[in-house]
């Protein structure tokens, strides 16, 4: 507080100012033991800090490490997984493989022509036809069937002249 300003409210002056100004040592030999006992602590902090960031790389380092392997890891189990599901689709698909060739065994001996008459007589009542049972028709000899010669002959044919064929012939 300044001597010469004016003093609000009835507390008295302070005799001994707040602030103390640091005299300066006239020992050299005191500041240079300062000088290097601070050295030395910012050299500590400097070190401090290096160590951190080391270790902090370290730490880095190895949780990337720890990802990649789980990584594989997880992409191995799902290979597994795949691979399971695919030996079971084989083993179901062999036991139907199996089970299929069995049933072509089963209608290949069904289908015999002595199994097929047995059954017919004896589950049907089924005989062979006697002489009078058969009875003979005739048909016409007209042949229905188209030759592939004549359609090939028609498309071959102009549209003018198909029009012109079916003026004139019909």
């Amino acid at each position: 507080m300044a001597l010469n300003s004016y003093q609000y409210g009835t507390s008295p002056r302070k005799i001994e100012p707040e602030y103390r100004p640091r005299r300066k040592t006239k020992n050299k030999q005191v500041d240079t033991k300062n000088k290097l006992i601070r050295q030395e602590q910012e050299n500590k902090r400097q070190k401090i800090k290096l160590e951190k960031k080391k270790h902090c790389k370290n730490i880095a380092l190895i949780m990337v490490v720890f990802l990649v392997l789980l990584m594989v890891s997880y992409r191995n189990s799902l290979i597994n997984e795949k691979f399971s599901e695919i030996q079971d689709k084989k083993n179901k698909l062999s036991s139907i493989e199996k089970a299929n060739g069995q049933l072509e065994v089963n209608i290949e001996s069904s289908l015999n022509l002595e199994n097929i008459g047995n059954e017919a007589r004896e589950s049907l009542g089924m005989g062979k036809l006697a002489n009078d049972q058969k009875v003979y028709i005739t048909l016409d000899k007209k042949d229905y069937v188209e030759s592939s010669v004549d359609k090939s002959e028609n498309e071959n044919v102009s549209w003018f002249q198909k029009l012109i064929n079916k003026i004139f012939v019909h």
